[in-house]
């Protein structure tokens, strides 16, 4: 072929699915006598941050998981070339891991050439991506994300605010701890959840996404009822391993592979205005791309 594709339309597709039943027998994992309150904390406190929740007693050991974290933020664009990773005794804190766990999952990632670590200067991000950016008209886009919303049904899990991650900052180009809105969603398909949505908007959208009105609309809509009309966005679309949270709030069993899609939405200003982390069973929906050369 001898031009680049640089047009395409979006299309989300959902499977079949099972019977309520059936996910609720295979999807959960076996329980292995109460829970230890220290992993529990950790797990809350990860998941109110933002963060993965470490599976403490599973197989894969706890510096792999924190990598394979890190590492999906740095391939998705979330840590840009350039930027800085917390310091040892932050994600020491952050997992509530040991010094020694935290300086592994740097040097590991130093050595898979994803970062470059200095004395004085801290862990800064070296990887560049390859890829050249796929371009796709965005109210086709957006259009697809509204029929989604029609042929599903959303649980709000909760709605509140938090103080601004570094990652959900720079999204926003709002400073570090500034008030945000974290909005918890899942998307069932005919009772059966099938998406784990978490999205973020500037703290003064407070009184347009709520618990009230999200089950209304899809929260898309609710922005553009409000006056911000997606002008474009920036999405990325990669896999990751259910975690402990996802295996819960999706029915599916543990380590199962999840289809993740990073979205930042900007106004006609070019003013970055919803942060979105959607999580997607993999067996249950999947996104297609109708290529077309572009028109002469």
């Amino acid at each position: 072929m001898s031009k680049l594709i640089e047009t395409a339309s979006l299309g989300y597709v959902l499977g079949a699915a099972d019977s309520a039943s059936d996910l609720t027998k295979r999807g959960r994992p076996p329980k292995s006598g109460a829970p230890d309150q220290r992993n529990v904390a950790f797990a809350t406190l990860a998941a109110s941050r933002g963060g993965i929740v470490l599976d403490r007693q599973g197989a894969v050991p706890l510096y792999h998981q924190i990598y394979l974290s890190l590492r999906d933020e740095i391939l998705s664009g979330q840590r840009p070339c350039g930027s800085v990773l917390p310091t040892e005794q932050e994600l020491s804190a952050h997992y509530g891991v040991s010094r020694i766990t935290a300086r592994r999952v740097l040097n590991d990632l130093a050595d898979q050439h994803y970062v470059e670590r200095r004395r004085r200067l801290g862990t800064r991000v070296i990887f560049k991506s390859p890829a050249k950016p796929i371009e796709a008209n965005i109210d086709q886009a957006v259009d697809s994300l509204m029929a989604l919303g029609e042929g599903t049904t959303v649980n709000v899990i909760s709605v509140e605010h938090r103080a601004a991650t570094d990652i959900i900052a720079n999204a926003l180009r709002i400073e570090e701890g500034a008030d945000v809105v974290r909005a918890v969603r899942v998307r069932c398909l005919e009772g059966i959840p099938i998406g784990y949505i978490v999205s973020y908007v500037r703290g003064e959208l407070a009184d347009v996404i709520s618990e009230k009105t999200l089950p209304r609309a899809p929260l898309l809509k609710l922005l553009d009822e409000a006056g911000l009309h997606a002008e474009r966005a920036e999405q990325t679309i990669g896999a990751m391993l259910a975690d402990p949270s996802l295996v819960e709030a999706l029915n599916v069993e543990p380590l199962s592979a999840i289809l993740r899609i990073t979205r930042t939405v900007y106004d006609r200003n070019d003013t970055p205005f919803l942060r979105t982390y959607a999580h997607y069973r993999s067996d249950r929906f999947h996104v297609r791309l109708d290529l077309q050369t572009p028109a002469a």
